[in-house]
C-alpha cells in the first residue's frame, strides 16, 4: 500500500494516531526552532513531550511481545493441539462467508444435501454477480456404482444416481442468474468434498470434509484459512483445479435428460 493510502486508512480506522501525532509535534518543533518563531523554553518543553509520546509509544509493543510470549508458553505447555480439536463437522464460519463472497467453489459426490441448503444464497451470490463453480460425479456413467461399491452399498447405485441428478435439477434453477454458474461432471468419485469462499483472498476460507462410508453421526472435517493455513488452502484449491480439468462440462442432455432419450 502507498504511504499516502496507508495514511488514510490509518486515519480512517484510527490505527497509530500516536504516532502520527508524535510525527507532527516534532515536525512542528523543528521548523518553529529552526525559524526561532518561539522561545526557547517552549521549544525545550515540546521537545521533551515528544520525547515522551515517543517513551510510551515504545511500551505498547514491549507490553504486547510480553502477552505473546506467556501466550506461547501456555500452548507449549498444553502440548500439540488434539484431532477432536481441529475436526469438527461445523460450517458456520463457512455458511456467513457465503452470504457476501464473490467466488465460491463445491466439490463433492453428490453435493444434494449441500446445494439444497445453500440454494438461496447461491441465487443472492449469483444476482450479485459472483462466480459459482460446482463438481460432481456423472450419474449417467460408471462413477454411480463407483459410489455405491465405495459407500458399501454396491447394488444401490440408482442412489447416487438420483441424488446428482437432484443436485443438478437444483442448479438448473439457478442457470439464469445474472452470475456466473459453472457445472461439471466428475468420471470418478472425488476423495474429499471441499467448499471454498473466496480462496484467492486473504481473507478466504475453504471448508473440507472427509469421505465416509455410510458412517453414523457427522462426517469429520475442517476449516481452512487463507491467512493462517495459506500452504494447505493452495493444496485444495490446486486439487480442485485439477479436478476442474478432468470433468466434463454438462450438457442439455444432462440439465433435461427426459427430453433426450
Amino acid at each position: 500500500m502507498r504511504p499516502l493510502a496507508r495514511l488514510r486508512a490509518d486515519l480512517a480506522t484510527g490505527k497509530n494516531l500516536e504516532i502520527y501525532l508524535t510525527a507532527a509535534i516534532a515536525l512542528a518543533v523543528g521548523v518553529l526552532g529552526v525559524f526561532d518563531l518561539v522561545d526557547t523554553k517552549v521549544v525545550g518543553a515540546a521537545t521533551l513531550a515528544t520525547l515522551a509520546l515517543v517513551a510510551v509509544n515504545a511500551l505498547g509493543p514491549r507490553h504486547q511481545v510480553a502477552e505473546l510470549e506467556k501466550q506461547v508458553a501456555r500452548l507449549a505447555e498444553a502440548g500439540p493441539q488434539s484431532g477432536g480439536d481441529f475436526l469438527s463437522g461445523d460450517t458456520t464460519r463457512f455458511d456467513a462467508r457465503v452470504a457476501h463472497a464473490l467466488e465460491l467453489r463445491f466439490v463433492g459426490v453428490t453435493l444434494n444435501r449441500t446445494i439444497r441448503s445453500y440454494v438461496n444464497d447461491l441465487r443472492k451470490a449469483l444476482e450479485r454477480g459472483a462466480s459459482v463453480k460446482v463438481l460432481v460425479i456423472d450419474p449417467a456413467g460408471p462413477v454411480p456404482e463407483e459410489a455405491a461399491r465405495r459407500a458399501t452399498i454396491p447394488d444401490q447405485p440408482d442412489v447416487f444416481e438420483h441424488r446428482a441428478r437432484s443436485t443438478l435439477y437444483l442448479l438448473r434453477e439457478l442457470k439464469n442468474a445474472e452470475g456466473r454458474l459453472e457445472v461439471r461432471l466428475l468420471p470418478f468419485v472425488p476423495a474429499f468434498m471441499m467448499f471454498a469462499a473466496d480462496p484467492g483472498d486473504d481473507d478466504g476460507l475453504i471448508h473440507v470434509e472427509l469421505g465416509g462410508h455410510r458412517s453414523p453421526g457427522p462426517t469429520p472435517g475442517f476449516t481452512l484459512s487463507n491467512r493462517r493455513e495459506h500452504a494447505w488452502c493452495q493444496y485444495f484449491v490446486a486439487e480442485f483445479d485439477r479436478l476442474w480439468e478432468v470433468a466434463r462440462d454438462v450438457t442439455d442432455a444432462d440439465w433435461y435428460p427426459a427430453r433426450h432419450p
